[in-house]
């Protein structure tokens, strides 16, 4: 095994409702870059979770007549549940109101940045909206309303504690630009230094007791202020290794890891990029690596969301379609950069034709023309045909264009690489059409017989490098390649279908 060490982790969402797509993009964006990590032998930590000490949490368990913590505890267990359903090789999770890790951690992490006399308590007024938790200078807003939830902010006058992000405005711009804290894709790292050279302002970190209702983290030493769910919830991502106990996930996954890669929304960079590394620097703690981010999913034009009314149930989703043809979707359509619309039948129609018809067919078809031809025994030897040039290139530079994808945080181009495969091989079928040759073959052509070999050997093994390469990105669609690929006593299994075909499919 490396001794190549990557932390991984995905945002952890609000829990006033439950999951929706847009949470499923990011969960499998993180799950295929585990497994390519483990792939390739290093050694990887993915992690999740949920954020459960939010106002917004706490409002809508109201609305619902239910107990903050029992309304908390049912919508978490709905994103916990969405390990089975989109395939995910999840690690650890974990919940901000329940793990014994995070208030321990969050109380410890405080302290470190108090000591750096970082933390500071003065009156603070501003427009405050829940959905974001957060405040809006008037030219933030659109129309006078939250860009990102379309609501009025709220008026809100009391005296909270304060974080001193202005120390830390050369520290940051050095370190992004420099390319230590690496964000991808570059239009969000030039967002991101935009926004530090406008001029970072000091940023409330504590809110009242009373409007936070009482739900939340006590401030140490002043429990009349609850800490800020931003800096509580940012903290997650090293409670749950155990920092400032001493303990050995820490040491292991945060200060000794090669990576320490962050997955986050568009919506959500500038905690990400800004807040968080300025917090880990007051504390003298190492910064994220890496800070990939993804763009938003729509339905309709309008942002897929918990509270805007525009939401799908990745769930019923994989339930109705098929795990790996939500997967497929969410890695194929989505681009590098901009937001997404999506419906059932663009989902359905991704997967008929490329799931269906171009992977699950060539596999099927390879299969079955080596039982028809050779008795299921996979030829080895034999002269490659002509026109097999295509083929071995694509095989052959797949791996390399994955990794480079991967590294752009580029899912659509990496699936590309695997797709160009699946294409190759295809198209040779058409153009070589073994069938002839096997026709010549039973005429005594010893010749076409040698050349029949090497199809069905080239063919083989290009569903092979199929798989292979698959397997980060649809690892149950991959473990059937292989199956039907696995030669026992000599012999392949019988073809069987690897998808059905996604018929009527209806409209959001």
């Amino acid at each position: 095994m490396s001794s190549h060490r990557t932390y991984l982790t995905t945002t952890i969402p609000y829990v006033n409702g439950r999951p929706h797509l847009g949470h499923a993009l990011e969960l499998v964006q993180a799950d295929v870059l585990a497994r390519y990590y483990r792939h390739r032998g290093d050694q990887v930590r993915f992690q999740t979770g949920t954020d459960d000490n939010s106002l917004t949490n706490v409002l809508a368990a109201e609305a619902a007549g239910i107990p903050v913590q029992d309304f908390v505890d049912r919508n978490a267990a709905a994103f916990v549940a969405l390990g089975k359903p989109l395939g995910l090789s999840v690690d650890d999770v974990i919940h901000t109101s329940r793990d014994p890790r995070h208030r321990p951690g969050v109380e410890r992490f405080w302290r470190a940045c108090a000591e750096a006399g970082d933390l500071y308590r003065k009156h603070y007024e501003g427009l405050y909206c829940v959905g974001c938790e957060q405040f809006y200078t008037p030219g933030e807003l659109c129309d006078g309303r939250c860009p990102d939830h379309g609501t009025v902010p709220e008026h809100v006058a009391e005296e909270n504690w304060f974080f001193r992000l202005s120390r830390y405005t050369e520290q940051l711009h050095g370190l992004i630009e420099g390319g230590e804290l690496r964000i991808e894709p570059a239009e969000r790292r030039n967002e991101v230094l935009g926004f530090i050279r406008g001029g970072l302002a000091d940023f409330s970190i504590s809110r009242s007791t009373a409007r936070a209702h009482g739900w939340g983290i006590p401030v140490p030493g002043d429990p009349d202020q609850v800490i800020y769910v931003w800096w509580d919830a940012l903290g997650n991502y090293i409670t749950a290794l155990g920092f400032g106990d001493g303990a050995a996930d820490y040491q292991r996954w945060w200060t000794g890891s090669n990576q320490r890669i962050h997955l986050v929304g568009k919506g959500v960079l500038r905690f990400h990029a800004v807040y968080w590394p300025a917090m880990l620097l007051s504390a003298g703690q190492p910064l994220p690596t890496d800070i990939l981010v993804h763009d938003y999913l729509t339905i309709g034009g309008r942002k897929i969301s918990k509270s805007g009314g525009a939401t799908i149930d990745p769930a019923e989703l994989a339930t109705s379609y098929g795990t790996d043809a939500v997967r497929w979707w969410l890695l194929r359509e989505v681009p590098r950069v901009g937001d997404t619309d999506f419906t059932i039948e663009r989902l359905a129609t991704r997967a008929n034709n490329e799931l269906a018809n171009g992977l699950g067919n060539l596999v099927n078809r390879v299969v079955a023309m080596i039982h028809r031809y050779r008795d299921g025994c996979p030829p080895s030897t034999g002269d490659i045909a002509p026109g097999s040039e295509e083929l071995s290139t694509a095989c052959r530079r797949a791996p390399d264009l994955i990794e480079t994808a991967l590294t752009r945080f580029d899912f659509r181009a990496a699936t590309g690489a695997v797709w160009a495969i699946a294409e190759a091989a295809n198209r040779y079928i058409n153009h070589i059409q073994p069938w002839q040759l096997a026709k010549a073959e039973r005429g005594g052509d010893s010749e076409a017989a040698q050349r029949l070999d090497g199809v069905l050997a080239a063919l083989v093994q290009a569903i092979r490098t199929l798989g292979d390469n698959l397997a980060p990105f649809l690892p149950g669609t991959a473990a059937g390649i292989a199956q039907q690929c696995a030669v026992t006593n000599g012999r392949l299994p019988e073809p069987r279908r690897l998808f059905e075909r996604i018929e009527a499919a209806p409209s959001t």
